[in-house]
């Protein structure tokens, strides 16, 4: 069993043209013996966004607060605290924070995928 505080674990950080403003840390995975899913948490600045991407594998998102949209295949559709996000694999997907206070989500993808 595994018990953590998500801000214990130091954040990998992007800030690039690709994905801008993200502070991303992996709550359980691989290393803890996951052998299913890997959790991870991502929390967006003002303005941050994540890479525009598409990839063979589901993944489930809860948006726990802030103001966002995201990309599904064509189209933005709004996110806002306590929205869940299911994202089929094979469909094109970004999020972007849309609001002024930090975008944080809870991800969670199969084991397999890259944890970040």
């Amino acid at each position: 069993m595994k018990i953590v505080k998500y801000t214990d674990i130091d954040p990998v950080e992007f800030n690039n043209e690709i994905a801008m403003g993200i502070k991303a840390r992996v709550l359980i995975g691989k290393n803890d013996g996951a052998e299913n899913f890997c959790m991870r948490i991502f929390k967006i600045a003002e303005n941050g966004y994540t890479p525009r991407h598409t990839h063979e594998w589901e993944h489930e998102m809860f948006i726990q607060s802030g103001t966002g949209k995201v990309l599904d295949g064509n189209e933005w559709k709004p996110v806002t605290s306590g929205t869940a996000v299911f994202i089929p694999g094979n469909v094109e997907h970004q999020i972007k924070n849309s609001g002024t206070e930090p975008l944080i989500l809870l991800c969670i993808i199969p084991s397999g995928a890259p944890e970040l």
